[in-house]
């Protein structure tokens, strides 16, 4: 079970990008903006990010860095964190899931899971 001390939840937004794709390319671009709720009692630093980007062929791209975009947001207690970024894979549909990698400001590391959420061009769905 986990500390209610160290509760993030994030939520994400997809959009295709249509002027960014190619598709007799194989290339699909999407944009995701990512909120990072602090649901819990301790400020908290997103240090790093750990991404599995899954094509619709079950293709498998991981990805790991310091921080979003670029920052190392810190978060308090009630307050969110949102960005955008973006993706690109050689399918109409794909995934991705990962976790941030959190340093709480009493010293704890743990971390924060992005749930599994689908990339797909508008209609390759049925």
């Amino acid at each position: 079970m986990s500390d209610p001390r160290y509760q993030i939840d994030v939520s994400v937004v997809t959009r295709f990008l249509k002027e960014q794709s190619d598709p007799e390319n194989e290339r699909f671009a999407f944009a995701y903006t990512i909120t990072v709720q602090n649901n819990g009692s301790v400020p908290a630093k997103l240090m790093s990010r750990h991404w599995l980007i899954t094509n619709g062929d079950g293709q498998v791209e991981e990805v790991k860095g310091a921080g979003v975009i670029g920052q190392q947001p810190l978060i308090e207690p009630g307050k969110s964190h949102t960005y955008s970024s973006g993706a690109v894979i050689s399918t109409q549909v794909g995934t991705m899931q990962g976790s941030y990698q959190m340093f709480a400001e009493d010293g704890k590391r743990f971390e924060a899971i992005i749930a599994p959420f689908r990339l797909a061009v508008p209609g390759a769905l049925h």
